[in-house]
């Protein structure tokens, strides 16, 4: 199965998923890309993410449009934006998707009072990306 997760910067979101999605199943073919993607991932996002065992360190962002003339079987926006201005693709997309979860990016406070946001956003994609996971795997099963 192959999957591209879809947020604008391409730095927490859409990381995570992809690294969470990646750990679940490694025969997963999982791909996140940015409508406006940054430089680098978000610190935060990979402090969260490596908490749960799951190292993103070594992802880095990607502009949407290297993707567009690729076959996945999902398209997964993650943050409404992309959901918006989500580019039509020339390759073969079986199933799009929208699983919105706030900006975590967006957190303001100590260190501490940021982390509880990325964990929050962390445990909400874990949450979403699982049951999509199962119910996937569920529906593929003869």
């Amino acid at each position: 199965m192959k999957i591209l997760i879809i947020c604008t910067g391409n730095t927490c979101r859409s990381q995570m998923a992809e690294g969470f999605l990646r750990s679940l199943d490694r025969g997963l073919e999982v791909f996140s890309a940015g409508t406006r993607a940054e430089q680098k991932v978000n610190p935060y996002a990979v402090k969260a993410m490596a908490e749960i065992g799951v190292d993103i360190s070594t992802q880095h962002p990607k502009q949407v449009d290297i993707f567009l003339t690729d076959n996945f079987d999902y398209v997964i926006t993650v943050c409404n934006k992309a959901k918006e201005i989500c580019p039509a693709f020339t390759g073969r997309v079986k199933h799009r998707m929208h699983i919105g979860f706030e900006d975590p990016a967006d957190a303001q406070g100590t260190e501490e009072e940021i982390m509880e946001v990325y964990r929050k956003v962390r445990d909400q994609i874990i949450e979403h990306f699982h049951s999509f996971y199962l119910s996937v795997n569920s529906m593929n099963k003869p």
